[in-house]
């Protein structure tokens, strides 16, 4: 481990008594606690703005006990790999089936999101966390290295980069799960939302793509010009869907605000990844208080997940998701906070 200083701790233990750290980073007027469980975000604050961002707990323990992903690095494949399944070059992979007993959900069970990854290096406004994923690992080919850098850059800035290395072809996307609450309330559903996507991805009741791509001409999933989150629902209707943002992966760019009228924040989502899965919680609910006492019912914080578009090794034509000997994976998004 590089650079190890007085800004890391131990924050709890696993079960078998392995010690799970974290880091505090300060920089770009933002403060924010890093641990290696899941590589996971569990604080995150703005200068002049006392709420914290997202949504995370005071305790360790409350993390594996009830946490659905807060701030968490998810993957081997992030989002849902439908009956979890997939096929690689005529190869026939059968994945954990941890969701509603048939379906793959953010790599399984045991996934990147409830792993305990290793620091390898950490500065004052800097962590370097690494994750090796053996080849067979819920079902996944491959020995796979995955590294998440976390770095608080000038103006606000949370920089987030993923990569993977594999040793045989395997599909992989991560993505950074914190839910997002720019005020501190109870309900996000007055924050205002734009989203630079002019198609969404089709899913079953099961949130399982159909393979359909559709406009967001006319519909709810319209995000194109600034709204709240709650204007457009009704009765038996929610927001979890993947926005196509492009249809491969590219350059980073600014694809996604999130604005509170009642504290004037306001962040900007800039990725390289095609898609966003846009969740806007209304499954959250915590049975013990999360940061600063808060109880945590539905709506209480949304997500903006970028990523490939989910169960992309089922559909061609998705954008490529599989990882092979050579090719690198590289993943970045950034989410820069502003306050009026």
């Amino acid at each position: 481990m590089k650079n190890a200083g007085t800004n890391m701790e131990v924050f709890g233990h696993l079960e078998d008594g392995e010690k799970v750290r974290r880091v505090k980073l300060t920089g770009g007027g933002l403060s924010a606690n890093i641990m290696t469980w899941g590589a996971t975000l569990q604080d995150l604050r703005l200068d002049g703005h006392a709420p914290p961002l997202v949504l995370g707990f005071e305790e360790f323990a409350d993390y594996p006990a009830h946490s659905p992903y807060f701030g968490a690095t998810v993957g081997r494949v992030a989002n849902r790999i439908g009956n979890a399944r997939f096929d690689i070059d005529g190869t026939t992979y059968k994945t954990d089936p941890n969701n509603l007993g048939k379906h793959t959900l953010h790599g399984g069970a045991a996934g990147y999101g409830k792993s305990n990854w290793e620091i390898a290096d950490v500065g004052t406004s800097h962590v370097y966390l690494t994750l090796d994923d053996p080849d067979g690992s819920l079902g996944f080919p491959g020995n796979c290295t995955v590294t998440c850098d976390y770095t608080l850059k000038d103006n606000g800035c949370l920089h987030v980069a993923y990569t993977v290395r594999s040793d045989a072809p395997t599909p992989a996307n991560l993505a950074h799960h914190s839910y997002f609450n720019l005020d501190g309330g109870p309900d996000c559903r007055d924050h205002e939302i734009q989203i630079l996507a002019d198609r969404y991805v089709v899913v079953d009741e099961e949130l399982i793509p159909s393979g359909e791509i559709l406009t967001v001409d006319g519909t709810m999933f319209d995000f194109r010009d600034r709204k709240s989150i709650n204007r457009d629902l009704s009765e038996g209707t929610i927001y979890d869907n993947n926005y196509c943002l492009s249809d491969a992966r590219r350059g980073l760019q600014d694809v996604a605000t999130a604005y509170s009228n009642v504290s004037g924040v306001q962040m900007t989502v800039a990725t390289t990844e095609p898609g966003l899965q846009f969740y806007a919680g209304h499954k959250v609910s915590t049975p013990v208080a999360g940061l600063t006492g808060r109880k945590y019912g539905a709506y209480s914080g949304f997500c903006m997940e970028t990523q490939n578009w989910p169960d992309a090794p089922n559909h061609p034509g998705f954008p490529d998701s599989i990882v092979r000997p050579g090719q690198d994976l590289r993943q970045v998004s950034e989410y820069r906070f502003s306050r009026n």
